[in-house]
């Protein structure tokens, strides 16, 4: 056994480059791990400076200095701050209390006069003593559901503060990570050996690819979310804001958030059009808008995007999802991509053959 484990520690770290590999993603992530909470307002201003780091560069590309570039940028970033928390969360919220208030019961009862239909057509299917538990387990859940819904706000009062210092610091640095990314980043390498070829070759894979598909997700969320609301819009639909807004979120999960979404989409056109044309007219389109994101925007936009096996982005979702909630969801396909250039680029036994090989080639 213990020959067994040497062999393989001699296989697979032979190399320094592949401790210092090891070391810097081991530290990382437990300072995620038991720092994240702290150092939310960090990461995520690391995030946002660096998905904004290309329109710095595109402009200093056209000849802008890099200053009068962070400070337009930084200023469009800062005002779509304040539209999402004034305008668009407002309208989200009180959309979704108006939906959970006045048309959920309305849904809930057509469902339970539905249910209760089901015994006399089915008899040999289903009892209405099964019919009975299923609307009690239901009615309980959504009971559940709604007192969860107040709790949240009422909880959400002693974090106020919390939110505030956040939406204080988040713009501050953020501002400085874009201005002073060079400083940041030289100060950083002086931890680094210099000798880091593998770590180097991991960085550049990594940047190249999460970079563009993380402006690209954040692209496609927009387009998606921007057709949903002015296509229900048209069709006066209830709920435009925040239909349009799961709809754009859901592009975020592959395979798994347009399916989920598809739900509250024709709940809400059930509840307002019931089984009619303008029922079907609302899916239709639906259906269209998923049909051009899937076979159209998503390859335009990720043409040299990440190459993962859906096994690996599902497992990925479940994973970083299960552990870091939203977040974790959102950065599952990121995060993915990383495990896979580390194995890419990992050393082996086969990229450095041992001294008694080379002999025997040498005789």
């Amino acid at each position: 056994m213990l020959r067994i484990l040497k062999n393989w520690s001699e296989r697979y770290f032979s190399d320094e480059e592949a401790v210092y590999l090891l070391v810097v993603l081991l530290t990382a992530g437990l300072v995620i791990l038991f720092f994240g909470g702290m150092l939310a307002p960090v990461l995520a201003s690391i995030v946002i400076a660096y998905l904004m780091q290309g329109l710095v560069s595109g402009l200093e590309r056209h000849g802008m200095r890099r200053l009068l570039a962070v400070n337009l940028v930084f200023t469009l970033f800062l005002g779509l701050l304040i539209a999402t928390l004034v305008v668009l969360l407002p309208m989200v919220w009180r959309q979704t209390l108006l939906l959970v208030q006045d048309q959920l019961p309305y849904l809930l009862k057509n469902g339970e006069t539905w249910l209760r239909q089901l015994p006399e057509h089915y008899p040999e299917v289903i009892s209405m003593e099964q019919v009975n538990s299923i609307v009690a387990v239901i009615q309980r859940q959504v009971a559940e559901a709604g007192q969860g819904v107040l709790t949240l706000s009422l909880a959400s009062i002693p974090n106020l503060v919390e939110v505030m210092v956040f939406l204080v610091l988040l713009p501050l640095l953020v501002f400085f990570f874009l201005k002073d990314r060079e400083t940041i980043i030289n100060w950083l390498m002086r931890f680094l050996p210099r000798r880091r070829r593998i770590l180097d070759h991991v960085w550049h894979e990594m940047d190249d690819q999460i970079a563009n598909y993380v402006r690209g997700k954040a692209i496609e969320i927009l387009l998606v979310g921007s057709a949903t609301f002015i296509a229900f819009l048209l069709l006066g639909m209830h709920y435009t804001v925040l239909l349009a807004v799961l709809v754009g979120l859901s592009v975020v999960v592959p395979y798994i958030g347009a399916t989920v979404v598809t739900l509250p989409v024709a709940a809400a056109a059930y509840v307002q059009f019931g089984w009619s044309g303008d029922f079907a007219l609302v899916m239709v389109i639906y259906g269209v808008i998923q049909f051009i994101d899937g076979n159209i925007l998503v390859p335009l936009l990720f043409s040299e995007a990440v190459n993962l096996h859906p096994v690996a982005i599902i497992t990925a979702i479940l994973l970083f999802g299960g552990m870091w909630g939203l977040w974790g969801v959102f950065f599952a396909i990121p995060l993915a991509t990383l495990i896979k250039a580390v194995i890419n680029a990992w050393p082996s036994q086969a990229d450095y053959p041992d001294t008694a090989e080379q002999k025997g080639q040498a005789d």
